[in-house]
């Protein structure tokens, strides 16, 4: 995979795709400010892993660092998000769609 990400959607869509850095994510919007140290340990990743993956999410522009002292405090910042959620809600109506048809062959199918 390259490393240069032609716009900021991909940069968030990339980092949106790994697991580990969507619970990353999940976890800075339940406890804000957490340390790298203690994002790293509730992952059960060594400091160089998760700076890894913490430089992903911050060059997607979804966390931001804050140093004080010897400390870095991490916390999310939603806004790349918002724009890959208005890029997708362009398709919402497939997938919508897709599931009222589904409710519609359910219904049919209990009511024989």
């Amino acid at each position: 995979m390259a490393k240069h990400m032609s716009s900021e959607m991909d940069r968030t869509f990339w980092a949106l795709a790994d697991p580990t850095r969507r619970g990353v994510l999940e976890r800075l919007a339940k406890d804000p400010g957490l340390s790298v140290s203690e994002l790293a340990r509730s992952f059960s990743l060594k400091l160089p892993g998760m700076t890894k993956h913490l430089d992903v999410l911050s060059d997607a522009g979804l966390i931001t660092r804050t140093k004080t002292g010897r400390t870095v405090a991490v916390s999310l910042a939603p806004a790349p998000m918002q724009e890959a959620m208005a890029w997708l809600s362009q398709y919402e109506r497939f997938w919508t769609v897709s599931l009222d048809r589904l409710v519609a062959l359910v219904e049919e199918d209990a009511a024989r």
